[in-house]
């Protein structure tokens, strides 16, 4: 495939941005508000936090258009079997019964949770969501999902204000 998928855990930004002058909320958090998850599952973004024009990944690197997320599922043989290829081997991270995972494709996919709009945090341990660049309406932009019950990959468009994990891919 060619392309290289880096593991951001939020630690090359700021715990906070300064948003006093922003006209869309960009905001980033520890899953529960707690820093120690930082070093595991990585920070949860809004989709405004993770394609700002500051740049969330590092030089070199870009947050994924929905496009390559779809060549990385095709690549590890479709999105019904690409999840298991992409999630964290195990259930030391995932709840059981982790379908399908073998990490096969080095990805290392944790089940961060996601952070609802109303600022409670959910489903550490059973989802794991991540951002595309591509917005899909006013509202909402495309992201992915692997769930712990389910060795594929799912598309869906999610409310921009939702908080979920980023994967940077090599430019």
């Amino acid at each position: 495939m060619g392309s290289i998928w880096f593991r951001s855990r939020g630690t090359t930004t700021p715990a906070t941005l300064d948003i006093s002058a922003e006209t869309s909320p960009k905001y980033q958090w520890a899953h529960n508000g707690n820093e120690s998850n930082v070093a595991t599952y990585g920070r949860l973004y809004t989709w405004h936090a993770a394609t700002d024009s500051r740049g969330l990944c590092q030089t070199g690197w870009h947050l994924p258009a929905d496009a390559e997320w779809t060549t990385l599922e095709n690549y590890l043989g479709g999105s019904s079997v690409a999840g298991g290829k992409m999630k964290e081997a195990g259930t030391f991270h995932w709840n059981s019964p982790n379908t399908s995972a073998d990490n096969s494709s080095g990805f290392t996919a944790l089940p961060s949770g996601y952070r609802l709009y109303g600022g409670t945090f959910d489903i550490i341990g059973v989802n794991g969501l991540w951002w595309s660049e591509n917005s899909a309406n006013t509202w909402g932009a495309w992201g992915r999902v692997l769930s712990t019950t389910y060795g594929g990959v799912d598309r869906y468009y999610y409310h921009k204000f939702l908080g979920f994990s980023v994967r940077c891919v090599g430019d």
